[in-house]
């Protein structure tokens, strides 16, 4: 496959081709889905539930993004690297926003930045495309607003919402993002803004309507304790994991671990 590029995107939009994205979050994961042909790599800020056992993605550090996303790095070949920008990273100061996304570049080696949020960041949003680092937006449901937000909530089911999330896609797309992300909106919102939108929109919960799709890497394979509604389960490891380390444990215990087959002599 060749190399996936941020124009790579806007030319799948323009041929109505579809566009797969998965996150991962080492270079095991990340060697995985580019071997599967996935044109999005995303180390997601869910990585702090994932991988670090957060209750939710607002403690992950930059320092800590930055571990996993340049782990993934060195499993990517084809697939376009995305690192997420991490909750205080990109909202206190523009400038601050420019540093920390030409981090993910520069020591990262990532091709792109994505951050939440429309009219509020519009400022680092601006900041960091001056600074030549890529950007893909985020809006609906953005996890970082999970306080203020008072939970996860579907986003634009009312008509004033909805016009907003437009009205911040758009400002968005003019601004030189390359795609938005959308997540947790009716799915006839998530056809609406696409196809008002010169880029690409990668849904999560966001309907059919979205030039592309993204899930957590951990849902699709079904190793998540819980799922959300939009995430489908493509197999179901979690259980036969758990009984290969059971059964391990009980061989051990056994004395039957390691057998003659397992030993050197």
């Amino acid at each position: 496959m060749d190399k996936i590029t941020v124009s790579t995107l806007r030319k799948k939009k323009e041929a109505r081709q579809r566009i797969v994205a998965l996150t991962c979050y080492d270079a095991a994961t990340a060697r995985l889905i580019d071997a599967a042909g996935v044109d999005v790599a995303l180390v997601g800020d869910s990585l702090a539930n994932t991988r670090l056992g957060y209750p939710n993605t607002l403690p992950v550090t930059m320092e800590e993004m930055l571990h996993h996303v340049r782990a993934s790095a060195r499993g990517v070949t084809s697939s376009l690297l995305i690192a997420d920008m991490p909750f205080l990273s990109y909202e206190a100061a523009p400038w601050q926003a420019a540093i920390a996304a030409g981090r993910f570049i520069k020591e990262g080696n990532a091709v792109a930045v994505k951050l939440e949020g429309g009219r509020r960041v519009e400022a680092s949003v601006r900041a960091i495309l001056n600074a030549n680092v890529p950007v893909m937006g985020h809006l609906g449901l953005t996890p970082q607003s999970v306080n203020r937000e008072g939970g996860y909530r579907v986003q634009g089911r009312f008509p004033k919402d909805a016009r907003e999330l437009l009205a911040d896609a758009k400002r968005l797309e003019k601004l030189g993002v390359f795609s938005i992300v959308l997540e947790g909106v009716p799915a006839t919102l998530g056809r609406r803004i696409s196809r008002a939108l010169k880029i690409p929109t990668i849904g999560i919960g966001a309907g059919s309507g979205c030039d592309g799709q993204i899930l957590v890497l951990d849902d699709l394979l079904g190793i998540s304790e819980s799922t959300p509604k939009f995430a489908a389960k493509y197999a179901d490891l979690r259980r036969p994991m758990t009984s290969a380390v059971r059964r391990f444990a009980a061989d051990v215990r056994a004395g039957k671990f390691p057998d003659d087959a397992h030993s050197y002599k």
